[in-house]
């Protein structure tokens, strides 16, 4: 039986829906051959970060100032330099992009208005297939709502959507009041895939040091059932693709994902976890899933279990929490306690 796992989101053909999302990982180049090797579809590059390059510009201003006037004879032990903003990472995207056949997409976080079309046409420049862009807003102003957050954040949009060709794909935080009517506005402006959701790292206290500390932040099986929900409710209501992000494990984790509605997927903390193989792990898991079912595409089985697809007018709602809640045995055959849990549930009622 031929299998055809072949997807299309956002204006590019994928061999099959696993993307290695953006991180670390990619910073040797022989990590995204053994990637390609493995049978990843797409490659999103390491985060080109402004707030980075803005503050190791910051430093080397600092300790060129530092030696400044020194006496009357030397004004400066350094020759006048300047910081090479994004010319480094620039340099590794042209880099990247000839190592390896399969799309490779730019991933670009900014601060300032001006600098992100500003960097999106640089990196457009270096030959990617695709640029997704970040947005979130990290908030600490209690005086700022939410109308003005999202205004902001379409108007740049807009800017760089109307200077850049290539296919371009937002990765979204879920912290927003209803991300489903800004997705929508967005899908408006021309976005063409959005990724669900941004894994933003949160800091923690080390209680013995009494001291912030910032831990890695991998993430989870449990951790992708906000992502299926939204990509289930996003199915058919937009133009652009979907891709699913946070807590993608293993193969079935890819197939649920694909039944919700979502065209593809985002891979990193799996492959931290247990290497490079786990992609060929889960491609095989999937070709497997799909031979027993005898499905021969993953177009067949795309929004299966969508909202759009679903008699069930409360599949996406609340209300199969209460459903949940009424259904005491599927509780029960989880405890190894039955008989109290079923004690305890009579007491509550």
């Amino acid at each position: 039986m031929s299998l055809n796992l072949t997807v299309s989101y956002g204006g590019l053909v994928l061999k099959n829906p696993i993307v290695i999302g953006a991180s670390n990982l990619v910073s040797n180049p022989h990590n995204l051959e053994k990637l390609e090797e493995a049978g990843a579809a797409a490659i999103v590059f390491k985060s080109l970060f402004e707030e980075q390059i803005q503050y190791e510009s910051l430093r080397m201003d600092e300790i060129n100032e530092s030696y400044s006037n020194w006496d009357s004879e030397h004004s400066s032990f350094f020759p006048p330099i300047r910081h090479a903003g994004p010319a480094e990472h620039l340099l590794q995207l042209k880099e990247a992009r000839s190592k390896i056949k399969i799309p490779l997409i730019g991933s670009l976080n900014c601060i300032n208005n001006d600098s992100w079309l500003e960097y999106a046409l640089k990196m457009e420049d270096t030959g990617i297939d695709a640029l997704e862009v970040n947005f979130y807003h990290n908030q600490i102003d209690f005086d700022l709502d939410a109308n003005a957050i999202e205004e902001k954040q379409l108007k740049t949009l807009e800017v760089i959507r109307a200077g850049v060709r290539l296919p371009l794909f937002v990765k979204l935080s879920s912290f927003y009041t209803n991300a489903l009517h800004l997705i929508s506005r967005m899908d408006k402006i021309g976005v063409d895939g959005f990724v669900l959701f941004n894994r933003l790292f949160q800091p923690d206290i080390d209680i013995d040091l009494e001291a912030h500390h910032y831990p890695y932040n991998f993430s989870s099986e449990s951790d992708n059932r906000l992502a299926l929900r939204y990509a289930g409710l996003l199915h058919q209501k937009i133009r652009g693709g979907v891709i699913c992000n946070t807590g993608i494990m293993n193969g079935k984790d890819v197939l649920k994902m694909i039944l919700a509605g979502a065209n593809a997927v985002q891979v990193v903390s799996a492959v931290y976890k247990r290497g490079i193989s786990t992609i060929s792990n889960m491609i095989a898991e999937i070709e497997g899933w799909m031979m027993k079912k005898k499905y021969s595409s993953l177009l067949e089985i795309q929004g299966k279990l969508s909202k759009e697809n679903l008699p069930d007018p409360f599949a996406y709602k609340r209300a199969q929490y209460v459903d949940i809640l009424m259904k005491s045995e599927l509780f029960m055959q989880y405890h190894p306690k039955r008989g109290e849990l079923e004690d305890r549930h009579h007491d509550n009622l």
